[in-house]
């Protein structure tokens, strides 16, 4: 389920941080030095990819990450549209403004899956809209790392 990456991509050990990048949210996963866990950090909200980038370094220098791993919206049919060319570019400039290495992993039905989950945890309507994007980032991150475990590069 991966998309194409670049030979560049996050490896273990060390943290990796997954990013859900939406409109209006950003939701935020960060594994373990080793990979067995992907734990939900609060979601982001900011007025500008500036802002983003400023809050997505200091949080990496915090946490010590050594890699991104970037939610990759797919089309169901598997083709590439516009949000997931954005977020290709996306991806190209973190790398050059934080020199981390970024992988683009397949998201879709990550938000509905998400979903799923919060309602399943008897989560509150009110509040399943806050944690989506955590819990989305989460299962991205998961995929990942599980990729990376079976022997994924």
């Amino acid at each position: 389920m991966s998309a194409d990456c670049p030979p560049e991509r996050p490896s273990l050990p060390g943290r990796l941080l997954a990013i859900d990048y939406g409109d209006r949210r950003i939701g935020l996963a960060l594994s373990d030095p080793l990979g067995i866990t992907a734990q939900g950090l609060p979601t982001l909200t900011v007025a500008s990819e500036k802002a983003f980038l400023e809050a997505l370094a200091s949080l990496i220098r915090e946490k010590e990450v050594t890699g991104l791993v970037l939610g990759y919206p797919r089309n169901m049919d598997d083709t590439v549209g516009p949000r997931a060319r954005a977020m290709e570019a996306l991806a190209a400039r973190l790398r050059a403004a934080l020199g981390l290495p970024v992988a683009l992993w397949d998201e879709r039905l990550t938000s509905w899956e998400a979903d799923a989950v919060l309602k399943t945890a008897r989560c509150p309507r009110d509040k399943r809209k806050g944690l989506r994007d955590r819990v989305a980032a989460q299962l991205i991150l998961r995929g990942y790392l599980d990729h990376l475990r079976a022997g994924g590069t």
